[in-house]
């Protein structure tokens, strides 16, 4: 038996011999190298009364002892969805979809993109914001940053009422596809999930990459079909274009609200899902192989 074995058995012995707590069963966990891949799913689940408080006390941040709260929520998209109104729709005079009203197209790319760019934007900075808690107690880290993209699914809930008016307003009844619409959010929030903890675990060792992230979401809302239809690029750039994750998401929320009147590019589709796939592995494997050292960064 090696040194390090004869002292974990030590330390295991003495573990059984305390009395347990009044009340309270003894649980000893113990984080060996390597293991902390495998424990990760168990962990989570473990975890997930945590998780439940962090995403709460991080909604009610964002909209307590506030002086607009929630409006702000719906001015913010509001203003936005007029801007690109009246600079794409009007003075550049970029074309609609299957005849539906430029505003109501702007509407079903915003959305997925406010969640996507909300959630990226703060699971990037969870793992610094939360430096006080992270550096006392022990638990998965992942919790921290995954529990911010809880944030931007409320935010998206509470921009749905956009969509709702612009529908009213327009006099535009959303087909079955509709049904469909929780699936590409989902996928919009798995999509800032990847990115959102590689920038989490890059940012507790370079603080300045913070900055980096509200750039790269400031040239996203251009590259992405935000403003404008997907079909706008070319055909022979089509399938280079569609390794942007949102491309695929955004036509997706479109063909879901507009009636499923939007062309639909299936293998478009495909490609994104697989880049938000790939990001989400990069990013889950650099954060975990980075998280032991958070506490001695921070």
């Amino acid at each position: 038996m090696t040194d390090s074995h004869a002292a974990e058995a030590d330390t295991l012995r003495e573990f059984k011999s305390l009395p347990p707590a009044a009340g309270r069963t003894r649980e000893l966990l113990v984080i060996e190298p390597g293991s902390s891949g495998r424990r990760v799913w168990r962990d989570l689940w473990a975890y997930r009364e945590l998780f439940a408080v962090l995403a709460w006390r991080d909604i009610s941040v964002r909209y307590k002892q506030t002086v607009v709260g929630v409006l702000w929520a719906l001015l913010k998209p509001f203003l936005t969805i007029m801007v690109f109104t009246v600079i794409f729709g009007h003075l550049a005079g970029l074309p609609t979809e299957a005849g539906a009203p430029y505003t109501l197209l702007v509407v079903a790319g915003l959305l997925p993109w406010n969640l996507f760019a909300t959630s990226m934007g703060d699971a990037s900075n969870s793992v610094v914001g939360n430096s006080a808690l992270i550096s006392k107690v022990y638990f998965p880290r992942i919790i921290v940053p995954a529990a911010s993209i809880v944030v931007g699914l409320a935010d998206f809930l509470v921009t749905l009422v956009i969509l709702v008016a612009m529908m009213v307003w327009y006099r535009y009844v959303p087909g079955w596809q509709i049904l469909l619409l929780p699936a590409f959010v989902g996928l919009a929030a798995l999509a800032a999930l990847g990115p959102g903890l590689l920038f989490a675990s890059l940012v507790v060792k370079y603080r300045d990459i913070r900055y980096v992230v509200p750039f790269i979401l400031q040239l996203g809302v251009y590259v992405s079909p935000v403003g404008y239809s997907s079909t706008v690029a070319p055909a022979s750039w089509r399938l280079l274009y569609s390794d942007n994750p949102m491309v695929g998401i955004i036509d997706g929320f479109r063909w879901c609200i507009l009636d499923g009147q939007t062309p639909f590019d299936w293998q478009s589709f495909l490609i994104s899902v697989a880049a938000v796939l790939v990001l989400l592995w990069l990013g889950l494997a650099h954060f975990r192989r980075n998280e032991k050292s958070f506490v001695d960064l921070i």
